[in-house]
């Protein structure tokens, strides 16, 4: 599921229009049309047909999957890349595993205890239950990627953007799409050299 939302996300960016098409259709393939993330030189681009499988509020459920899978791709490309540098946290994880044990790749992972896995997972969880009990919901609306805090506003708001234009507000959503589809790419890209030898021939250049 993880794997087609994340490849849905990216598809979704980018649609010729279809002819033939119910009115509920057409309204998504307009939804589309003038969503932010639809990048020149391409455009708006579809080529899995993911625009005729619904209505607006499928074609924004597949936008929220974008958004939260470009977020999490982000931050792990970043953190891949920190951890082939040898830059690690001081101090322990857990009592008498320290943080430099871990190792790297894909080994840091699985190196670290499982309670610290299921803390890691838990507190995934409480995003997106944040993002999913949201009123007016993301389907229904709602903020798209918008994650509530309390009174404190959204946890993904970018330092000083907070009396930025709309427009300002939209170019950057659009660079963050952007940001996260190529994130997408490039951590899919490393598990895969990671875990299958040769499955980059680049590498081996």
């Amino acid at each position: 599921i993880t794997l087609y939302a994340t490849f849905a996300g990216v598809a979704l960016g980018f649609v010729s229009p279809n002819v033939g098409l119910g009115s509920t259709q057409l309204k998504a393939i307009d939804a589309l049309e003038t969503m932010e993330g639809a990048t020149m030189p391409m455009g708006v681009w579809d080529p899995l047909g993911l625009t005729d499988l619904g209505t607006e509020k499928t074609l924004a459920w597949f936008r929220a999957a974008e958004i939260k899978h470009s977020r999490v791709a982000m931050f792990a490309f970043v953190g891949w890349l920190v951890g082939e540098a040898g830059i690690t946290f001081p101090g322990d994880i857990a009592t008498g595993v320290p943080f430099s044990s871990l190792g790297k790749g894909l080994d840091a992972w699985a190196n670290v205890p499982d309670a610290g896995k299921l803390q890691i997972l838990a507190f995934l969880g409480m995003i997106e239950i944040s993002t999913e009990t949201q009123k007016p919901h993301y389907l229904c609306g709602g903020k798209l990627g918008y994650i509530p805090v309390g009174n404190l506003g959204s946890l993904w708001l970018p330092w000083g953007t907070s009396k930025a234009s709309e427009a300002d507000l939209s170019t950057l959503r659009s660079k963050e799409l952007n940001n996260g589809r190529l994130a997408m790419i490039a951590i899919m890209s490393v598990f895969a050299a990671s875990s299958v030898p040769g499955s980059v021939p680049l590498l081996n250049l």
